[in-house]
């Protein structure tokens, strides 16, 4: 007897036989392998994108791999037109780290994407005037962010931490999209302190 096939969010797809309705498109990429497969990719994405983002913060933080540490980042912020430079230093590293290690861990990830968006959004507010590519341009950070918003809307799949959470168990696009609101509400307000 086959398996039967799933859907994104685990439940049985239509069929011919339970209800007469013909079977949804794309219902043979939902199969359980398929459904493996975009388990793994989902977490492959969260632990590159997550990690990168937690060592960033870091830097920001502790002055690990190179980096400034705080008061060096708190120098930085100053310098471009942030009011307390250091309270926004720490804010920003912090909002890194644990976001990074949220999305690695997807643990909370649509608020740990949300987290990321915003954050990526200030800093391709300070560098928008250098084009778009690296190394000055906004292209990193406009990657970091489109990838963090995409996990906040699909969810991190089932090889996550909030697998075992009753509530984001099984992920809900609302979840992502009240996160992400969120996320651009206080960019913006951030933002808006910038001088």
């Amino acid at each position: 007897m086959p398996t039967p096939q799933r859907t994104l969010d685990g439940s049985a797809p239509l069929s011919p036989t339970s209800s007469g309705a013909p079977e949804p498109p794309g219902a043979r990429y939902l199969s359980p392998s398929g459904q493996r497969g975009y388990d793994t990719g989902l977490l492959v994405l969260r632990l590159v994108l997550g990690l990168a983002m937690a060592a960033h913060g870091s830097q920001k933080l502790f002055g690990w791999f190179g980096g400034n540490g705080l008061d060096g980042t708190a120098q930085f912020f100053t310098s471009v037109g942030y009011p307390a430079g250091r309270t926004m230093a720490l804010v920003a590293g912090a909002t890194e780290t644990f976001g990074g290690l949220g999305l690695a861990l997807g643990l909370c990830t649509p608020l740990a994407g949300a987290a990321v968006l915003g954050t990526m959004i200030n800093a391709s507010a300070v560098t928008w005037g250098d084009g778009f590519f690296a190394p000055g341009g906004v292209e990193y950070a406009v990657v970091l962010a489109a990838g963090a918003g995409g996990l906040a809307l699909t969810g991190p799949g089932r090889y996550a931490a909030d697998s075992l959470l009753p509530v984001l168990r099984e992920h809900r696009l609302a979840h992502g999209v009240l996160a992400l609101l969120l996320g651009l509400v206080s960019a913006a307000a951030v933002l808006l302190t910038r001088s």
